[in-house]
């Protein structure tokens, strides 16, 4: 008979095997869980209609313009109302409240937002 401290020792020491079909298994487990995660993201987004988290009302982003590598300016529609808000890290600022208008579609709408920003703020400079 062995000693006891000899019992663990040996039934200590096995290490399980570790081949191919203990591989191909984790990389299936991994690949279901990750499917899993991306089927909820797909459902969660039909269950939404395409509109994240918070996109419901009736506030809805017109267009939006760079100012530098962390300001910019956007266009947003609050009904029949156009804000036009800068933003900067750490705070936001209504710049111009107007009547809802239309942007021409035919071409770029940051760029049709950019001259009509140009001709804004170049009417506010000659009136003050």
């Amino acid at each position: 008979m062995l000693p006891v401290a000899a019992l663990a020792q040996t039934a200590g020491s096995e290490v399980p095997p570790f081949g191919a079909g203990m591989l191909l298994q984790t990389t299936f487990a991994l690949a279901l869980v990750v499917a899993l995660l991306f089927l909820g993201a797909w459902l969660l987004r039909r269950l939404n209609g395409g509109r994240g988290f918070g996109g419901s009302g009736p506030l809805r982003l017109v267009g939006g313009l760079m100012i530098g590598p962390r300001e910019r300016i956007v266009l947003v529609e609050v009904d029949e109302t156009w804000i036009v808000v800068g933003i900067a890290p750490g705070q936001m600022r209504t710049l111009h409240t107007l009547p809802k208008g239309e942007l021409h579609a035919g071409g770029d709408g940051e760029r049709h937002f950019a001259q009509w920003l140009k001709r804004i703020s170049e009417r506010k400079n000659e009136d003050g």
